[in-house]
C-alpha cells in the first residue's frame, strides 16, 4: 500500500456512504438497541417524574421565615481594616 493513502472500509463507498453491506451487519441489532433505547428514556423519565412528585409534597410550614432587614436610608457599613499593603 503506498505511503499516504486511507485504507478503505468495505461498508463505506468512495463519497463515504454506508453500503448495503453495512445495513446487513447492522440489522440483527437494530430492535434490540431500540428496546435499549427506549428503556433508558423511560427510566430517566420514571426518575425525573418521580423526583418533581417528590419535591412538590414538601412543606415548608414548620420552618421559620426570617424577618426582612431593617432597610437604612444609607450605604452598608463599610469595614474599617486597611489592606496589608497600606501604609498608616
Amino acid at each position: 500500500m503506498p505511503i499516504g493513502r486511507i485504507p478503505t472500509s468495505s461498508y463505506y463507498d468512495q463519497r463515504n456512504r454506508p453500503g448495503a453491506s453495512l445495513y446487513r451487519a447492522r440489522q440483527p441489532y437494530l430492535v434490540r438497541n431500540a428496546v435499549t433505547g427506549l428503556a433508558i428514556i423511560g427510566f430517566v423519565a420514571a426518575v425525573y417524574t418521580y423526583t418533581i412528585k417528590a419535591i412538590g409534597q414538601d412543606d415548608f410550614s414548620d420552618i421559620p421565615i426570617p424577618d426582612a432587614p431593617a432597610s437604612t436610608g444609607h450605604a452598608p457599613h463599610m469595614s474599617s481594616v486597611k489592606s496589608a499593603g497600606s501604609a498608616p
